[in-house]
């Protein structure tokens, strides 16, 4: 019987997933994990996007029971966090740092309790220089307050990692580490959402902690 991966989080895992379609994996890491995998591994995975544009904490907890928990996924990754300050930058709807720590606890406190034996991988949010996250016109000090709320989102991503005992992949290094290779447009034009480049150097940190477990 084929072991299920589901992949949960916002539109960098949403990617442009055909939502009628159940195993439509989108144009990012989730499917170029899926190739790669799949092709080393064949009929040994399912694979599963569940991932929505636009998604914060709350949300993703909000749909906890449709799109986790009676999935009953063997393996499960969960990227989310970049929204939750986004949306206070822009709409004034983010997800502070202290509730975004207690809702994060919730998910996994009720997915553990209902799906025992999913294993779990946290994915820690980042954001570079980009077109979205530099843009000043109507918020001088839009990139700092992008850095500063994302760092706390991905320090809890870390927290939550270790009180769980789950597997961290921390994304804001391996960028900035990337970025010295190429300018971080290369990686992500907007500073959020990922080039095919940047979706790439996800896939290979996904492959990368999936192997040890």
């Amino acid at each position: 019987m084929m072991k299920r991966i589901l992949f949960q989080g916002d539109s960098i895992t949403d990617c442009g997933r055909v939502k009628e379609d159940f195993y439509h994996m989108g144009n990012g890491y989730a499917n170029l994990v899926k190739a790669a995998l799949g092709t080393e591994c064949p009929n040994e995975f399912e694979f599963i996007n569940r991932g929505i544009s636009g998604n914060r904490i709350v949300d993703v907890y909000a749909r906890i029971k449709r799109d986790f928990i009676n999935l009953k996924p063997d393996y499960a990754s969960i990227y989310i966090g970049v929204n939750d300050a986004w949306h206070e930058i822009t709409q004034q709807n983010g997800v502070d740092t202290a509730k975004f720590e207690k809702i994060y606890s919730m998910l996994i406190d009720e997915i553990q309790a209902a799906c025992p034996d999913t294993k779990i991988m946290i994915i820690a949010p980042y954001v570079l220089e980009g077109t979205a996250t530099c843009n000043t016109e109507e918020i001088p000090d839009r990139l700092e307050r992008f850095r500063t709320d994302v760092a706390e989102k991905a320090a809890v991503s870390k927290r939550i990692a270790e009180k769980y005992g789950f597997p961290l992949i921390e994304l804001q290094p391996a960028f900035d580490a990337a970025c010295k290779m190429a300018p971080p447009e290369y990686w992500a034009k907007d500073g959020v959402h990922p080039t095919i480049c940047g979706h790439e150097l996800i896939k290979k940190l996904w492959l990368e902690t999936f192997q040890k477990w």
